[in-house]
């Protein structure tokens, strides 16, 4: 996975890095290794700012959040990127499974279902 980070007016060490990569991880093995992530970490008075954007393919998932620590704004950004990556699967795996039947059917399609 293609990560690239951000600092807006916040300076980006390995400590942040790691606890990203951990998280990445996670969502690596939902969504492909095809995927890129953006992670913008922000400073705004007294609160820190983790937005974290994930793009694969046509999907794109992305979660803002803010705390008074940036370690828990990032693991809550993480989390949340975690459970659209999730609902997501679950939903391309429930349409290929489920295919849509269609609305109106013939008195022929009915008389052939009902005797087979």
């Amino acid at each position: 996975m293609i990560v690239e980070y951000t600092g807006r007016q916040f300076v980006v060490t390995q400590k942040y890095k790691d606890r990203t990569h951990k998280g990445l991880k996670r969502i690596e093995r939902i969504v492909g290794g095809a995927a890129s992530a953006h992670i913008i970490l922000s400073l705004d008075k007294y609160r820190k700012i983790a937005e974290v954007a994930v793009v694969d393919g046509s999907q794109s998932m992305v979660a803002v959040c803010e705390s008074v620590e940036m370690m828990t704004a990032l693991h809550h950004a993480l989390g949340k990127i975690e459970q659209q990556a999730i609902r997501q699967k679950q939903k391309t795996t429930t349409n290929m499974r489920h295919p849509r039947v269609p609305v109106k059917a013939t008195a022929e399609e009915i008389a052939t279902q009902a005797t087979a």
